[in-house]
């Protein structure tokens, strides 16, 4: 590999200019094919094989209007009057009749006609219903709504709109973001002491990232792309491509500081810091692809399309940047005597560097840096076990959001149920389904549960042989109760299905979020099995070693632990939950947890390359194990710390976003990778190898003989001659083949 990346690397920086134009011309054919072709994200999360999706695949067909985006208008008369007082009465009317014609409606039910005013007569609720699904709805549409109830407000009533049209609908960067890039930026110039510099590993992941993200676009529209798979890939995109540019180019600096020509430090600095790069983005992405394993669409798209701009990140970093380095030339070179230059050659052996002296410090009583970080972060996991997930609501929107305000309203005055109705659909193979629905309509009834407080009468589908029964439950859709309800009724449907000789499915928007739930909890073990079964093999061809990728997985679930433990003290204890702008707590969204597993473990995996890469570099060179874990802490300590801190602020930057599916994620990944960056990596790791010994490196012979070479420390090529400047001869310094 190291052999391969080293001829990369040359060929990009004597062909610059070749390397550069290709990469130019891939962003102007994306960007030119977006603006003809435009994208089509989509909203729709489905699960296939799940009760609620056999149930609305039904639906969509006999009864559209069920599954169609739903928007309710929610009047509340003043205190001490009645919705049913002739100016309160009038303006509702008024409001309903504008909403009918409103673009997009398909009806708008009347609240009077309907019977849903509440019992204090305070309160009228009044349906909306598109015939479409939510990524067809116009913004302007629910603008439209808005307005009308705005409008009715001047009548003296409270006027909220709710429902599903305030479906999530992805992420819009904001200054949340610009900050998180800033801090980045000043980052890279604090390390590497020029604007050059810094700005190289900075244009090369925008390049890439724009890349993927215009291409993700451009797929979505033959193909479907879920509207939040964009914000994942940009997060995760953005994070590593500065990271693995930074990789390069902190070697490249180290070894100009020590005198090597300008073209051969880049071709070796693409072969083996490069090396890295290819294996730590490949444990990103096979640990982003595996969230395929789940087998729900809308997750595979996110872990798939983060994992498109990863590849990106990592193609840019071993092609584009080597070319932009033969641009720059001598002008990233650290001057002779400058900070920058004293700060290179101390992380290339010439002098201590604060990584070093961290290594020794926790190196010398090793056992004790081993239990004090296990015990700490133990403790700070310990919140983990009190985790509950739901999917988010309209009750998780923010508490000033008109969204939350009908949701609060319709809770107080109809009961929480109303905001998670169920549907039973009773399907027959022939005929009339009435009788079929009346009879599984009094067996719920008959069950005597607690939590329903009513069942409706059936609707008949257009197809003639379809009905459905709405199910109030007395709590709301993420309330345990609704769900052991849910779970009570699929109890008995069997029997009632063979008595009525009829199909019998509980479906709608909350069986479905239990049923998303389910089969995230149900996919865990497998998909952890699966990426960190795959990861540990690729680790174990790079290092070549069994202790190794043992112990990095054992450190990841430390990390994992921790980042759940803060995810659950934030989000639903409310622990600074207004320092980062959570203002509704409550369980934590659903795919969180699998999803905070896929990036962090990829990126934890990032670091574990980084720096056991130059301990094994070191190990390889000397056979030195003792010496090699501390020149491999003051190698990779500068550019793990830089990387880090680069990938927490733009991870910290998307905490601000207003995105529920995104907000608890980015937290995690935040917390996760500060403390795998600087307690698992940078502390327990030194000190576990210390304590394992030349351990570390055991390979049994029968499968060191099986296994491929894949040479990421460069052992097969030359070492070079250290000189001035000038370029050294081409010829002499060929790597052996």
């Amino acid at each position: 590999m190291a052999t391969l990346l080293y001829s990369l690397g040359r060929a990009a920086f004597r062909r610059r200019g070749r390397f550069l134009a290709v990469w130019l011309l891939l962003l102007a054919l994306a960007g030119g094919g977006l603006a003809a072709y435009g994208s089509h994200l989509d909203s729709e999360a489905t699960i296939p094989g799940s009760q609620s999706q056999a149930g609305i695949d039904v639906l969509e067909k006999s009864l559209p209007a069920s599954t169609g985006v739903t928007a309710q208008l929610v009047f509340v008369a003043p205190e001490g009057k009645t919705v049913q007082d002739p100016a309160y009465r009038q303006a509702i009317e008024r409001t309903v009749a504008a909403a009918a014609k409103a673009p997009q409606v398909e009806t708008a039910v009347d609240p009077f006609k309907a019977n849903k005013i509440s019992e204090d007569k305070r309160t009228a609720l009044a349906q909306v219903l598109y015939p479409i699904k939510r990524d067809a709805l116009e913004d302007s549409s629910v603008t439209a709504l808005e307005d009308l109830a705005a409008e009715a407000r001047k009548s003296g009533l409270e006027a909220e709109v709710g429902g599903t049209i305030y479906s999530t609908a992805g992420l819009e960067p904001g200054i949340g973001e610009v900050i998180g890039l800033a801090v980045a930026i000043v980052v890279l110039v604090i390390t590497f002491g020029s604007l050059l510099s810094a700005g190289l590993p900075l244009l090369t992941a925008l390049i890439g990232l724009a890349v993927g993200l215009i291409g993700l676009m451009l797929i979505s529209n033959v193909a479907t792309i879920s509207s939040t798979a964009p914000s994942l890939a940009l997060m995760v995109g953005l994070a590593v491509g500065i990271d693995y540019a930074l990789l390069i180019l902190s070697r490249h600096r180290a070894q100009l500081a020590a005198g090597m020509a300008a073209e051969e430090s880049a071709a070796r600095a693409t072969a083996t810091a490069g090396s890295a790069v290819v294996y730590a983005g490949l444990t990103v992405i096979i640990a982003l692809a595996g969230l395929s394993v789940v087998g729900i669409p809308f997750l595979t798209v996110m872990g798939l399309a983060a994992a498109g701009t990863v590849l990106m990140a990592v193609a840019v970093a071993i092609t584009l940047l080597p070319a932009l380095l033969g641009f720059a030339g001598e002008r990233v070179r650290p001057k002779v005597g400058s900070r920058a230059s004293r700060r290179e050659r101390a992380s290339s052996g010439e002098g201590r560097t604060g990584g070093e002296r961290w290594a020794r410090l926790v190196t010398r009583r090793p056992l004790a840096t081993v239990l004090i970080v296990v015990l700490g972060l133990g403790a700070v996991a310990v919140p983990t076990t009190q985790l509950t997930l739901a999917m988010p609501d309209n009750g998780t929107a923010s508490p000033d959001s008109t969204q939350r305000k009908a949701y609060d309203q319709i809770s107080e005055a109809f009961g929480p149920g109303n905001n998670g109705r169920l549907l039973v659909l009773v399907q027959k193979a022939t005929g009339d389904p009435r009788p079929a629905a009346k009879q599984v309509e009094a067996e719920l009834k008959g069950l005597n549960l607690p939590d329903i407080v009513s069942v409706q009468e059936p609707q008949v589908g257009n197809d003639g042989r379809t009905a459905i029964l709405t199910v109030v439950p007395k709590e709301g859709p993420r309330d345990e109760e609704t769900v052991r309800l849910v779970r009570d009724i699929r109890d008995e449907t069997p029997q009632w299905a063979a008595e009525a000789d009829a199909r019998i499915l509980v479906t709608g928007s909350t069986a479905a979020a239990i049923d998303v739930s389910d089969r995230l909890s149900d996919s865990l073990l497998p998909f952890i099995g699966v990426v960190v079964g795959l990861a540990l093999v690729l680790l174990l061809l790079v290092f070549r070693s069994v202790v190794v990728p043992i112990k990095a997985a054992l450190g990841f679930l430390l990390s994992v632990g921790a980042a759940f433990g803060a995810a659950v003290a934030v989000f639903q204890w409310g622990w600074l939950a207004e320092l980062i702008g959570v203002e509704t707590t409550g369980p934590v969204f659903s795919f969180m947890p699998i999803v905070l597993i896929a990036v962090l473990f990829g990126l934890a995996m990032d670091y574990e390359v980084f720096l056991v890469a130059r301990m094994r570099e070191h190990f390889v060179h000397t056979g030195n194990h003792e010496e090699a874990v501390i020149a491999g802490s003051r190698h990779a300590s500068r550019v793990v710390t830089a990387a880090a801190l680069i990938m927490f602020s733009v991870f910290a930057s998307f905490v601000t976003a207003e995105d529920l599916t995104l907000k608890p994620i980015a937290f995690g990944l935040a917390v996760g990778i500060v403390v795998d960056a600087f307690l698992v990596r940078m502390t327990l790791v030194p000190a576990l190898l210390m304590l394992v010994g030349r351990g570390a490196w055991w390979l049994p012979r029968w499968l060191d003989r099986m296994l491929p070479n894949l040479d990421i420390e460069g052992a097969k090529l030359n070492r070079p001659q250290p000189v001035a400047h000038g370029a050294l001869d081409a010829e002499r310094m060929a790597p052996r083949v």
